[in-house]
């Protein structure tokens, strides 16, 4: 009996290609879309990963494959894991990555334990990115993917070694050209759907009216903007409505283009400087997870990204007393931002990562 993998299918080529190549490689493949996210019909965008539009894509590539195809619904943990998480960082003055935590936490850990509900051995999905094992180490490793474009490696830093070990990434040694032209040989409808770049629940991009419509109107409050040396220059509306490096938006008229710098809760304070004085060279991370090895005994040489688009920067990290880690890069890095993922590499493997939670100036 062939081995049983539960795709996840949200609609897009890439996970529809990724269902295609496990069917022809032999497994018992099984198609789900995990409903994460109430979508209104008003809303509708034909992109989103959780939209009618979507399942509706989804259940034709998998009547096109011939696969069984179900609807799982996640929409509780979503709300829990994710929408209460990304609210509840911005109020602190931090700047979430949603799609971060639901990889944690919906899935490669909620979607993980429903597949082996359905007698799976493995869970799959259209990540660009690679699993391969250790033999020397007894470790699974997550690399990145070949198309270096579309690499995904960074969004997926948190899985475990049981995730990995259950998990496959087809779509690791493609390019995003090959996938599509794949989808096209297949025959199927989605082979030039457009990528879904947005945050699947903020409808209309306006993450500000989703977070005021979440909260109390006593939970953002307006305060001062400070410069560097604590001047007021004037008032801003609220935490949540900046992050580190904003520009655009602030509504000041200083004379020179002023940049947010950082966010003070304890001040409820936004501070304002140059653009010089973005620029850092260490941070610490909490909630730190290693892959490649079990824990960081001292320092290692690493290259680091601070965000998903961010180029992989030589650094040292070094484990703090505290359990958090020190990263300090050989060069200054622009806007680092609390609440934001770094991810650790060597050449293609992902050392770990963690949540930027504190920056060093």
């Amino acid at each position: 009996m062939s081995d049983r993998v539960v795709v996840g299918m949200s609609g897009g080529v890439d996970s529809s290609v990724a269902a295609a190549l496990l069917r022809d490689e032999g497994y018992e493949v099984i198609g789900v879309t995990m409903r994460i996210w109430q979508c209104n019909a008003e809303d509708e965008r034909e992109t989103a990963c959780c939209s009618l539009s979507a399942v509706h894509d989804a259940t034709r590539v998998a009547e096109k494959l011939g696969i069984p195809f179900y609807v799982l619904d996640f929409r509780e943990s979503f709300n829990a894991k994710v929408i209460d998480y990304f609210t509840a960082e911005y109020l602190q003055g931090r700047t979430p990555n949603p799609c971060i935590a639901c990889n944690q936490h919906i899935k490669f850990g909620a979607f993980l334990d429903k597949a082996r509900g359905l007698g799976a051995q493995y869970i799959a999905t259209g990540h660009y990115s690679r699993i391969s094992f250790d033999e020397k180490k007894g470790r699974y490793l997550l690399l990145c993917g070949e198309d270096k474009k579309k690499d995904q490696s960074y969004v997926l830093y948190n899985l475990t070694q049981e995730q990995l070990a259950r998990t496959l990434f087809p779509l690791g040694m493609y390019t995003k050209v090959q996938i599509r032209q794949v989808a096209k040989e297949l025959g199927l409808s989605v082979a030039d759907k457009a990528e879904s770049q947005e945050i699947c629940f903020i409808t209309d991009d306006n993450y500000k009216g989703f977070i005021s419509a979440r909260v109390s109107a006593d939970e953002i409050r307006p305060g001062p903007f400070l410069n560097t040396s604590g001047e007021v220059l004037g008032q801003h509306e609220g935490l949540p409505f900046y992050t580190v490096g904003q520009r655009k938006g602030l509504g000041l008229a200083l004379g020179y283009p002023a940049y947010v710098v950082a966010l003070d809760p304890a001040s409820n304070s936004v501070i304002i400087g140059h653009l010089d004085e973005n620029y850092q060279r260490s941070l610490r991370a909490a909630e730190n997870n290693f892959i490649a090895l079990e824990k960081l005994d001292g320092p290692l040489k690493v290259e680091a990204r601070i965000r998903y688009k961010a180029a992989p920067a030589p650094a040292v990290i070094t484990p703090c007393k505290d359990g958090r880690v020190e990263v300090r890069f050989a060069a200054p890095q622009r806007a680092i931002t609390p609440g934001q993922s770094v991810v650790y590499y060597q050449g293609d493997v992902v050392i770990g990562g963690g949540i930027i939670d504190e920056v060093i100036y």
